[in-house]
């Protein structure tokens, strides 16, 4: 699961990652949690596609997307629960539930908990998941820390029925550090990367398992100190092309001292590419080759 403030380049990072494991041969859903009357998905996007669908569908050689809604998951729950079909639509037509389950946090994060498992559960006939690999693209910080609380917010006034088993299910898939992971992306800036060590200290207290940091756009400096001492004068005397990113260079690093001071966790720093959309992520997707299995 990869999780970040918005314009940190998540999404782009999310569809290197699965471009990147795809040419080492895993079969990879990557999946973007949003709403079925969005016309427009960025994660898609970079795929060639306004949208994504609900289903699973190829988007490149080795890689399906789809799109997780609240929504499907409810749905796809009742189903279970609920044997006779004509009962679930009966359910779903109802405006008072709806309007509890899109009201409520946790039984909306619940919905894209669920909708998540049910892609990633084995199948019947094989007895195994369909994907090696299934990366999620989730809108901001909000749902990583939804997410993350969402066991102990359900199962504390759940104590047992289907509810309470699912979540023991998707516990042992996505709370588990041997098979599930929670990623921040961030930029090499002093608020983002606040903003990152902040999230994950907030994620301290949860069982979500912290997988690293990936710190996206770092730009490379290759001045000397004693070329920094000959450039400062002129840039203190006149206005030049390049200036802003000569004198950030300094703050980046002030960031990614930040970051390493109060991060235990991996940190894995991505430079800076030109590009966008699907040429941007297979430039990115470079950087992870022979990572992401790790």
């Amino acid at each position: 699961m990869l999780t970040g403030k918005g314009g940190v380049g998540r999404t782009s990072v999310a569809a290197a990652m699965a471009l990147a494991a795809a040419k080492q041969g895993k079969k990879v859903l990557i999946a973007e949690v949003g709403e079925p009357d969005v016309d427009f998905s960025p994660l898609g996007a970079i795929f060639g596609r306004n949208t994504l669908p609900k289903e699973p569908v190829s988007l490149a050689p080795g890689v399906s997307g789809v799109m997780v809604w609240s929504r499907m998951g409810h749905e796809r729950f009742l189903r279970m629960v609920l044997p006779i079909p004509a009962l679930v639509k009966a359910a779903l037509r109802s405006g008072a539930l709806r309007r509890m389950l899109d009201a409520a946090p946790s039984l909306n994060e619940l919905g894209v908990f669920y909708h998540m498992l049910s892609l990633v559960r084995p199948s019947s006939s094989t007895g195994k998941s369909d994907f090696d690999l299934f990366i999620v693209d989730l809108p901001a910080t909000g749902h990583a820390l939804g997410m993350a609380h969402l066991p102990e917010n359900i199962l504390g006034i759940i104590p047992s029925g289907p509810i309470h088993r699912a979540m023991r299910e998707g516990m042992s898939v996505f709370f588990n550090a041997e098979e599930s992971a929670m990623y921040v992306v961030t930029l090499p800036e002093l608020l983002p990367v606040t903003e990152c060590v902040e999230l994950l200290d907030s994620l301290e207290s949860t069982e979500m398992p912290i997988g690293g940091v990936i710190v996206n756009k770092v730009h490379l400096d290759t001045f000397s100190d004693e070329e920094r001492a000959e450039l400062a004068p002129i840039f203190a005397n006149r206005r030049l092309f390049g200036e802003t990113r000569f004198l950030g260079l300094g703050k980046v690093e002030q960031a990614l001292t930040l970051l390493n001071e109060r991060v235990d966790a991996p940190i894995l720093r991505l430079p800076e590419f030109v590009g966008e959309g699907m040429e941007l992520a297979e430039k990115m997707a470079e950087t992870f080759d022979g990572k992401v299995s790790q």
